[in-house]
């Protein structure tokens, strides 16, 4: 039928900025993988108590840096931003969708170069202990990871409500409960992948004499060039994003095709006679 052609083409058109997600929330996993190995090598000691910070708890960061910037952006910046571009959202969704990329590729950086600076401290500096996975503890605080993780939360402020709120917007009426599980398998599609990933990076780097990046003791690997490779990622697709959002055309704002319809059903109302 004529209405399942529009929904293929609808879901066609989507499709290209849908796959950016994909690339995208790989960084996005990351802060619950190896962001617990890496707290597990560092000094968790709140100050100078006995207290010990657990290691799963740290991805709540980023949770909270989303949580708190998320009102932030919607009564205080985007009223700003609307008064600046006439958008709605201060932005369009593309726009803000674009912002959380690039903050993915910083908050990827950024995670590199903290990595290289615990694991020279492990190396060059007394630790403080050894970890499970039986490798030395870094003498750095685990506090420094919070910065990667406030990034990557305020990217998926960014990104992920982008999505969920470009994929409700575009698609039609009688689309929305596929609209509501693109985002979640993206998302899927991403942890399957970067699992993939995560398993060619070892047996590449590990082959022969190499040093495997992701070892299990992470001071005998280098997770920061596995971070640095995420954010080469990040950089193509950003700019595969920038090339399919500039071929991309929003849905035609549907205001006057509902006037005439509400014109007709009133015509056909007082045309009918009341029983």
């Amino acid at each position: 039928s004529l209405q399942q052609v529009e929904e293929v083409k609808c879901l066609l058109r989507i499709i290209p900025i849908w796959s950016t997600g994909i690339i995208y929330y790989i960084a996005i996993v990351q802060q619950q993988t190896y962001v617990v190995y890496e707290a597990l090598q560092s000094d968790r000691h709140l100050g100078n108590t006995s207290f010990l910070i657990p290691a799963a708890s740290y991805s709540v960061f980023a949770m909270l840096a989303m949580t708190i910037w998320i009102p932030i952006y919607d009564r205080i910046i985007v009223p700003r931003f609307r008064k600046l571009t006439g958008q709605e959202g201060g932005i369009t969704l593309l726009q803000r969708m674009g912002v959380g990329l690039v903050l993915a590729i910083i908050g990827m950086v950024v995670s590199a170069i903290i990595e290289i600076q615990r694991r020279s401290y492990a190396i060059h500096r007394p630790t403080i202990g050894t970890a499970p996975s039986g490798g030395a503890i870094s003498s750095m605080s685990s506090l420094w990871l919070i910065p990667q993780l406030v990034i990557l939360g305020l990217s998926e402020a960014f990104n992920a409500i982008g999505q969920i709120e470009f994929y409700y917007k575009q698609f039609p009426e009688n689309m929305r409960s596929v609209a509501g599980s693109l985002f979640f398998l993206g998302a899927a599609t991403a942890n399957y992948l970067s699992g993939a990933l995560i398993g060619v990076v070892h047996r590449v780097t590990g082959r022969g004499a190499g040093k495997n990046w992701l070892a299990g003791d992470l001071n005998k690997g280098r997770l920061d060039y596995y971070y640095f490779f995420i954010a080469g990622l990040g950089v193509l697709n950003l700019v595969y994003f920038m090339m399919c959002a500039k071929w991309y055309k929003y849905k035609e704002a549907d205001s006057s095709s509902n006037a005439g319809e509400i014109s007709l059903v009133d015509e056909i109302i007082s045309k009918e006679p009341l029983v």
